[in-house]
C-alpha cells in the first residue's frame, strides 16, 4: 500500500495489488465459462448498472457448482491468502463468481482514450464493497489491446496493472483503492470473474459496505448472508470475551478497560451493519451514481 501512496494501516494488509499469477487451468476455465454462459443463467442472473454494462451474480452454487467448489477449495484459499498477506475467506456464498462481461470493441478506439478517460472502462471508477477481490481472466488475451485494471494511487496519478492471461488472476485490496476495469479492444471479449474476500479472523476489522452491490443484487440473499456472517463473527468474539471475563473473575481481577473496548467495538460494528441494511424500497436497481460520485470527489481532492 505504501508504494502507491497509502498508509500501511489504511487497509487490512500491506499488499495493494499483486502481479498476475496462475490460478486455474484452461480446462477449469472452460467448465466455468460453460456454467456462467448458460442461457438460463444469463437470463435469470444478469444485471446492468451505471458503471457496468453487464454483470452476472448470485447464480452459484445452484447453477455454478464447479465455480463454487473451485473458489472454496482449500488450495485456492491458501494461494490467494498467501498473495494477499492475510488469511482470507470468501465474503459470502452470494459473492462467489461475480462476472463482468465486455462486448468486442474497435481497436482504433483505444488510441483516443487517455489515462483518466472513463469511456474505455467496462466497469467505471469505484471502490469495492469488500476488503479484497481476486479477479480471474476467463478470456483468451492473445492480441488483446487494453483490458488492464487502472488504479488511482495515493499520489493522485493513474497506475495501470497488466491484465492477467486466461486462467490467471490478480489480487486487489479494492475496498481502499479507486479503480476501474478497462475494456479490451481489437475484437476481443473481456470476461472476468471476481470473487470477494474478507479476513478469516473475526477479530480483524471488516470495513465492508454494500453500496456497490445493493442495486445489483437479490437483496434477500445479500442481506441474509451479510447478517449471517456478521452474527457468526460476533458470536465468536462474544464467546472469546465471555471466557476472558470468567477467567478474570476467578482471578479476582476483572479487566474493565478490556470489557469497555470490547463493548465499544461490538456497538460500532452493529451500528455499521444496521446502516448497510437499507430498506428495499429505498434501493434503486442498477443505480450506482453515488459510487461514481464518491470516486470523482476523491479524484478531485487529489488533483
Amino acid at each position: 500500500m505504501e508504494e502507491i501512496g497509502f498508509s500501511a494501516n489504511s487497509g487490512v494488509s500491506p499488499v495493494a495489488v499483486s502481479d498476475p499469477f496462475p490460478l486455474f487451468s484452461e480446462e477449469a476455465i472452460d467448465i466455468m465459462r460453460k456454467e456462467v454462459l448458460d442461457p438460463e443463467v444469463l437470463e435469470k442472473y444478469s444485471y446492468t448498472s451505471d458503471i457496468a454494462p453487464r454483470q452476472i451474480r448470485g447464480y452459484a452454487p445452484k447453477y455454478g457448482k464447479f465455480v463454487f467448489e473451485a473458489w472454496k477449495h482449500p488450495e485456492t484459499l491458501a494461494i490467494i491468502s498467501k498473495i494477499a498477506g492475510v488469511d482470507l475467506v470468501p465474503v459470502m456464498d452470494y459473492e462467489i463468481g461475480h462476472v463482468n462481461l465486455s462486448i468486442p470493441g474497435n481497436k482504433k478506439d483505444h488510441k483516443n482514450l487517455g489515462d483518466n478517460d472513463d469511456g474505455g472502462a467496462i466497469v467505471g471508477w469505484h471502490r469495492d464493497s469488500y476488503p479484497f477481490v481476486c479477479v480471474l481472466m476467463m478470456s483468451d488475451t492473445t492480441g488483446m489491446v487494453g483490458g488492464e485494471t487502472a488504479l488511482r494511487t495515493g499520489f493522485g496519478d493513474i497506475k495501470k496493472v497488466r491484465g492477467p492471461s486466461k486462467g490467471c488472476a490478480v489480487v486487489l485490496q479494492g475496498r481502499y483503492i479507486d479503480h476501474q476495469a478497462l475494456s479490451a479492444f481489437g475484437g476481443q471479449e473481456r470476461i472476468t470473474m471476481v470473487t470477494s474476500f474478507r479476513p478469516r479472523s473475526p477479530r480483524i476489522r471488516d470495513d465492508t459496505v454494500l453500496n456497490t452491490v445493493r442495486p445489483i443484487s437479490n437483496l434477500s440473499d445479500l442481506y441474509g448472508q451479510t447478517v449471517e456472517y456478521n452474527l457468526e463473527n460476533a458470536e465468536s468474539r462474544i464467546r472469546h470475551m465471555l471466557k476472558n471475563v470468567r477467567d478474570s473473575m476467578k482471578a479476582g481481577a476483572t479487566d474493565v478497560q478490556s470489557i469497555k473496548s470490547f463493548l465499544d467495538f461490538e456497538i460500532k460494528t452493529l451500528i455499521h451493519l444496521n446502516e448497510e441494511i437499507v430498506d428495499e424500497s429505498l434501493v434503486k436497481k442498477g443505480s450506482l451514481a453515488e459510487v461514481c460520485e464518491e470516486a470523482a470527489k476523491d479524484k478531485r481532492r487529489k488533483l
